[in-house]
């Protein structure tokens, strides 16, 4: 508290002046729960398509193809989709098992963590990857000359980690409070 001396009618007088800090928005309540429910979005994006492409949901993936029953959840957009200077990398990549598995894996690891708020640093650079990535396979962008909704994603699951959305609605704060994440930090 900052004290400063006035004289007002000849007579001095101590005024006391609080200093107030602007507060970052995301300490704003509404901050808080805009960037947690934008977590959870973002979060079943990735865990429904992993939902989708498991069971043969319907919404983007027949039963006939799903993961379960035999199909590849790669092949079908890596074989026929890619285009512009990745298209043959991509191509390449189509139904090859390790690739089913790790694409598989990262949509359900990314989805469960955004969901619960965990693991938001992991999850935010596994996130961006793999949105990067699916970004390259369809250059250029059928609507704007680079930009599309993969940048944006991905720019708002760095975003989250940023903020720790996780701690709001989430699991976050108690996740940072394990043995196993405060020696290890960047599984926060």
């Amino acid at each position: 508290m900052a004290v400063s001396e006035h004289k007002i009618s000849g007579r001095r007088a101590l005024v006391s002046l609080k200093v107030v800090a602007a507060r970052p928005i995301t300490e704003s309540p509404a901050a808080r729960y805009v960037w947690a429910l934008a977590r959870l979005a973002l979060g079943w994006v990735f865990l429904w398509a992993f939902l989708d492409k498991t069971f043969g949901l319907g919404h983007e993936t027949p039963a006939a193809k799903a993961w379960i029953d035999g199909g590849s959840p790669t092949e079908g957009f890596l074989a026929h989709s890619p285009k512009g200077p990745f298209a043959g990398f991509y191509n390449d990549l189509a139904g090859l098992a390790w690739a089913d598995w790790l694409f598989m894996g990262g949509l359900a690891g990314i989805g469960i963590a955004l969901m619960l708020g965990i693991g938001m640093r992991i999850a935010a650079a596994g996130g961006a990857l793999l949105l990067v990535m699916m970004w390259t396979a369809v250059l250029p962008p059928e609507n704007n000359p680079f930009m599309d909704d993969h940048l944006i994603y991905a720019l708002l699951a760095v975003g989250l980690a940023l903020v720790s959305a996780g701690d709001t609605l989430g699991l976050g704060r108690w996740w940072a409070e394990t043995p196993m994440v405060r020696r290890l930090p960047i599984l926060k």
